[in-house]
């Protein structure tokens, strides 16, 4: 791990939900820099072991799924117990699916809102207790898809769309209790997640068509970096890109322009490729998704820190 240049967060302890991978992992290893001691939390112990490592003592692991309330809980106290103290949540995990909803595998479209939605929820219930004592900061991730609809992304983007929603309602609550709540955008991002749904043709398609600057894939590291400056500053809002600031002017405008005539367009244009991909099975995306998958099959509870 590189040696730390700022050191903002000295003495305070962050916990971070899907940090096995991606944004999760690389926003631990950046706030470490920063003089964090990082509380780990995912599904895969390999990748959540690999990331404490790195990071080194000031960092330990738990495995533990978001949705299941009484593991995450268990973890808040096992948090508290061994660092004396919890100062900022990132309410990061998530998964995604894609295509047409009428096509869609229930099963998968159904965990897209239980892990991203009532994840951060549960998240959020097991952590704010301490955040309360601590007066600290909740951030909680949500995505370009909270600011626009998308068609082919309706789990995805109502799941964004409903943590943004619970992340206000929850800054009107606690806010006069010292606790600040902010809420991170980030656009096509080059994760494991982006590369799993660029691997169906016709959802890469789709999105090729997509107006700029959101048609194309951006890298991790900036993205990231902005995010760890929000989180130092306790920002209500954190943008990945830059231009995404811009999109809250026009968001009110958005539903009508997707569900109107150019996002008819754009189905349209993709419908042969639908059709010709009909009866395929499109499950969560991407090796966290596939992570996620296998963890509920062997059933998933709270697991070993390092």
């Amino acid at each position: 791990m590189s040696s730390r240049t700022d050191s903002s967060l000295d003495g305070q302890v962050v916990v971070v939900t899907g940090a096995a991978r991606g944004v999760g992992a690389l926003l631990a290893r950046k706030l470490a820099a920063r003089g964090a001691t990082l509380a780990l939390v995912g599904l895969e112990p390999d990748e959540l072991k690999k990331v404490a490592e790195s990071i080194g003592a000031r960092a330990g692991w738990w495995t533990a799924d978001v949705t299941d309330r009484a593991a995450m809980a268990a973890v808040a106290e096992e948090v508290a117990e061994r660092f004396g103290r919890v100062d900022v949540v990132v309410a990061n995990a998530g998964v995604a699916t894609g295509g047409p909803f009428l096509d869609s595998d229930p099963e998968a479209f159904d965990r897209v809102i239980q892990v991203n939605l009532l994840g951060s929820i549960t998240t959020a219930r097991a952590f704010l207790p301490a955040l309360l004592r601590s007066r600290g900061y909740l951030l909680q991730i949500a995505s370009l898809a909270a600011l626009t609809p998308a068609p082919l992304m309706a789990a995805y983007c109502a799941s964004k769309s409903g943590v943004e929603a619970f992340a206000h309602c929850l800054r009107g609550e606690v806010g006069h209790k010292g606790v600040k709540v902010g809420v991170g955008y980030l656009s096509w991002t080059d994760t494991d997640m982006v590369r799993g749904a660029d691997e169906d043709d016709v959802l890469r398609g789709l999105r090729s068509k997509l107006p700029w600057p959101a048609n194309r894939t951006y890298p991790l590291e900036p993205a990231v970096d902005r995010i760890a400056a929000g989180i130092v500053r306790r920002s209500p809002h954190v943008y990945g890109q830059a231009w995404l600031r811009g999109m809250q002017s026009v968001r009110g405008y958005l539903p009508s322009v997707i569900g109107g005539a150019l996002g008819q367009r754009q189905m349209r244009q993709v419908e042969p490729a639908l059709a010709r991909a009909a009866g395929t099975h499109r499950g969560l995306v991407g090796r966290g998704g596939a992570a996620d998958e296998t963890a509920r099959s062997a059933g998933a509870t709270t697991g070993p820190t390092g």
